[in-house]
């Protein structure tokens, strides 16, 4: 089964720990506290997260370390890309349509 990118960040609270993780590995525990979300709850999304390879997660004695896994992002990124090209076309026809109505 492909993993499901694009459904891991369609909530909110899985884009917090992403962003989160950006500035370095947490434990689980900070992560469930910055969300204030249960143990059970963070577990799930760190899980689906760790399904859709955008995160890691590193046993360190009792404690598991997540990190941030940024190649699990290609997917999004090539897809944002695609999108931002269509839409530069879209806005330079406009800005061509517009330079036409221009009055002289």
């Amino acid at each position: 089964m492909l993993p499901d990118v694009f459904g891991a960040l369609s909530n909110p609270a899985r884009r917090v720990i992403l962003d989160e993780l950006c500035h370095g590995p947490r434990t689980a525990g900070q992560l469930t506290g910055l969300l204030d979300l249960s143990r059970s709850a963070a577990s799930e999304h760190l899980g689906i997260l760790r399904e859709a390879g955008l995160v890691r997660e590193e046993r360190h004695g009792r404690n598991r370390l997540y990190h941030l896994q940024p190649a699990g992002l290609a997917e999004v990124s090539g897809w944002v890309k695609h999108i931002e090209q269509y839409w530069n076309r879209r806005l330079e026809a406009l800005g061509e349509l517009l330079d036409e109505e221009k009055p002289s």
